[in-house]
C-alpha cells in the first residue's frame, strides 16, 4: 500500500508530507484547490512523462517521492530482485525534475531508467480517472483478471505444464529435422570426407610421435653422413687419391732408406716407431668408424614414409580448417552425421508421434481451460451486471468476449484471447472499455469491476479520480458504499465531490488553496470530528453552511 507521499516544489506545494493508513481515505476541497496537483505530482513518481511546467516558480527542480509497503513474495519484490536492486520493508519511488527538461528515476535510492519505473509503479497501484485508465483498462490484463476471478489454479498449471511439454518436443523434433537437412546438403560432401579421411585414419597424438620421429631419423642421417666423410678421409675409394695411411706407409719407406753404422742404433727409429703407432692408431680409427657407421647406417625410406604420413595429416588438416589433433574427432563427427542420416527417418518419425501426442494433450488441457473460463465469463457478467443499475448505468451491458487464438499463439496461459467489452446504450455493439464509455461512467464501471475483482490484481492501492463526477443522490451513495466494500480488501484513495462518498472514509484530507506571502500555495488538512463534519456540510450546502447542512453531515458520518 501507498505509505507516504513527500512534495517539493511542484506547482502550488512548496513542501508536503502526507502520509496514509489501509481502507478508504478521500480527498476533497473546492474546484482549484489543487487536488490534481496531487495527483499529478504522484504521477511523476509512478513515472509519467516530465513536465517542467510542473516545478514551482522560482525552485531550481521539483522532487517527489512515493512509498510503499508490500506483502512478502509480492511481484514488485521479484522484479527489484531480478534487477539487483535492493529490497527492504518499503519501496520508496523517488522522481526529480529540473529546470532543463531533464529528470532522474530513482528506486530505493537507487538511479533506474523511466520504462522500468513504470513497469515497477504499474505492480503497486493503480489509478482510474476522468482521463487516464490504468489497469483494468489494459486488454493485456483481461485474461489474467477473469483467471483469477473463476477458474482455479491447478488448471492453468496443467496448461503450462502440457505447453512446456509440447515445446520441448517441438524444439527436439525442430533440431532433428535441422541436422538431418543439414546433413543432407552435405552428403556427398560427408561420404567423399569420410572415406578420404578413414582411409588416412588419423591417430590420437600421432602428429607430434611422428614429428619426434622425423626428427630422430633426421638426426641419425646426418651422423650417417658425418661418419662417412670421416671414413673417406681416411680410407679414400678412389685408389688414385692418397690417405693417411699411404702417405705413413711412404714416409716409412723412406726413413727404411737410412743406413746406420755397424752396431749403432738406426737415427730414425724413433720416428720410424712413432709412425708405427700412428699407423696403429690409424687402423683402430678406421676400425672404430666402420663400427659406427654400422650403427648409424640411415634408412631414408623410413625418414620418407614419416614425411609423407606427417604432410598428409597436415594437408587434411587445413583442407578442413581443424588442427592436426582434432583429425580423429571430426572423423567422428563427419561418421555420426552420415548415421543420423542414414538413422534420421526413423528418428524424426519417433519425435513427430510423440510432438503430436504431447500437442493432443495441451489442447485437451487447454479446451478444459477455454470452458472454464467460458463459464467464469458468464458469472463475471452476470455479477456485475448487478452492481451497475446503483451505480447509474442501468442501459450498461458488459460483455465478457473470449475467443480462440491462432495456433501460433497459444502458449502457457491457454489458446484463449479475453477482452472485456461495454455497450453503454441499447441496440449498440460492445466495444473497447475506453473507446465506448465517457469519462465517469468507465470510473464507475472500473470500481463495479474492482467490487467482483478485487482479488484479482496484485495491486494493492487504487485511486478513484472523481468517480463519482455527474452524479449525486442514490447514485453517490451506492458509489461510496461500493468505494468502502472495494476498500475491506485495498488500500483506496479517492478524489471526490460528493459528500456522500466523503463520509465513507476512514480518513478524510482536505485539500485547499492559501496565500502566504503574496504567493498561492496549496496545503493539505487531516480532518477529524468537527473539522470533517463542517467539511461534509460546505459539500452538501455550498459557500454558506447551514445548521441543517451540518446536521446531514453528521448523518452521513453516523451511517
Amino acid at each position: 500500500m501507498l505509505n507516504s507521499l513527500s512534495i517539493r516544489d511542484v506547482v502550488l506545494i512548496e513542501r508536503l508530507d502526507l502520509h496514509f493508513a489501509a481502507g478508504l481515505t478521500t480527498l476533497t476541497g473546492e474546484t482549484g484547490a489543487g487536488k490534481s496537483i496531487l495527483l499529478d505530482s504522484l504521477g511523476l513518481a509512478l513515472g509519467a512523462r516530465a513536465d517542467t511546467g510542473l516545478i514551482r516558480s522560482g525552485a531550481a527542480q521539483a522532487v517527489v517521492a512515493a512509498a510503499f509497503s508490500v506483502t512478502p513474495g509480492h511481484p514488485a519484490l521479484e522484479l527489484l530482485n531480478e534487477q539487483g536492486l535492493d529490497t527492504g520493508p518499503d519501496i520508496l519511488l523517488r522522481r526529480i525534475v529540473t529546470r532543463d527538461g531533464r529528470s532522474r528515476a530513482l528506486v530505493n535510492d537507487q538511479q533506474v531508467s523511466l520504462n522500468f519505473l513504470k513497469t515497477l509503479s504499474a505492480l503497486l497501484i493503480e489509478v482510474q480517472g476522468q482521463h487516464e485508465q490504468v489497469g483494468l483498462a489494459d486488454p493485456a490484463n483481461h485474461l489474467l483478471l477473469l483467471d483469477a476471478f473463476g477458474v482455479p489454479p491447478e488448471t492453468r498449471q496443467s496448461v503450462a505444464v502440457a505447453h512446456k511439454s509440447w515445446r520441448d518436443a517441438a524444439a527436439r523434433l525442430r533440431q532433428a529435422e535441422e541436422k538431418i537437412a543439414e546433413a543432407a546438403r552435405e552428403e556427398d560432401f560427408l561420404r567423399h570426407a569420410v572415406d578420404e579421411l578413414s582411409r588416412l585414419n588419423p591417430q590420437a597424438g600421432e602428429e607430434d610421435a611422428l614429428a619426434a620421429e622425423r626428427l630422430r631419423l633426421q638426426s641419425g642421417e646426418r651422423r650417417a653422413e658425418a661418419i662417412a666423410a670421416a671414413l673417406a678421409e681416411l680410407t679414400p675409394r678412389d685408389r688414385r687419391a692418397s690417405g693417411p695411411a699411404a702417405h705413413l706407409r711412404a714416409a716409412a719407406r723412406a726413413l727404411g732408406k737410412i743406413t746406420a753404422p755397424a752396431g749403432a742404433e738406426h737415427p730414425a727409429a724413433e720416428a720410424m716407431a712413432a709412425i708405427e703407432r700412428a699407423e696403429d692408431a690409424l687402423a683402430e680409427a678406421e676400425n672404430l668408424l666402420n663400427r659406427l657407421a654400422l650403427e648409424a647406417e640411415a634408412d631414408p625410406r623410413a625418414l620418407e614414409a614419416a614425411e609423407e604420413r606427417l604432410f598428409s595429416l597436415r594437408a587434411a588438416a587445413r583442407k578442413h580448417g581443424v588442427p592436426v589433433v582434432s583429425l580423429p574427432e571430426f572423423l567422428a563427427e563427419l561418421r555420426a552425421k552420415l548415421a543420423a542420416l542414414e538413422t534420421g527417418v526413423a528418428d524424426i518419425a519417433l519425435l513427430t508421434r510423440e510432438t503430436a501426442t504431447r500437442r493432443a494433450a495441451y489442447v485437451e488441457a487447454a479446451a478444459k481451460l477455454s470452458l472454464l473460463r467460458e463459464q467464469a465469463g458468464g458469472d463475471l457478467m452476470r455479477a456485475l451486471a448487478g452492481e451497475l443499475p446503483p451505480l447509474k448505468l442501468e442501459r450498461a451491458r458488459f460483455v465478457v468476449e473470449r475467443s480462440m487464438l491462432p495456433e501460433a499463439n497459444w502458449g502457457a496461459r491457454g489458446a484463449d484471447s479475453v477482452k472485456f467489452l461495454i455497450s453503454t446504450n441499447p441496440g449498440e455493439p460492445p466495444g473497447a472499455l475506453d473507446k465506448i464509455a465517457s469519462g465517469g461512467e468507465l470510473s464507475r464501471l472500473m470500481l463495479g469491476l474492482k467490487v467482483v475483482l478485487s482479488g484479482g490484481s496484485a495491486v494493492e492501492t487504487l485511486i478513484f479520480d472523481e468517480v463519482d463526477s455527474g452524479i449525486g443522490g442514490a447514485t453517490a451513495a451506492a458509489v461510496g458504499e461500493r468505494l468502502a466494500r472495494v476498500a475491506r480488501n485495498l488500500q483506496v484513495l479517492v478524489v471526490t465531490h460528493s459528500p456522500q462518498v466523503a463520509a465513507r472514509g476512514a480518513a478524510q484530507l482536505r485539500v485547499a488553496k492559501r496565500i502566504e506571502g503574496e504567493r498561492a500555495v496549496t496545503v493539505v488538512d487531516v480532518l477529524d470530528g468537527a473539522t470533517r463534519r463542517e467539511e461534509i456540510a460546505r459539500m452538501l450546502a455550498g459557500e454558506i453552511i447551514t445548521d441543517a447542512a451540518r446536521e446531514a453531515a453528521g448523518s452521513l458520518l453516523a451511517q
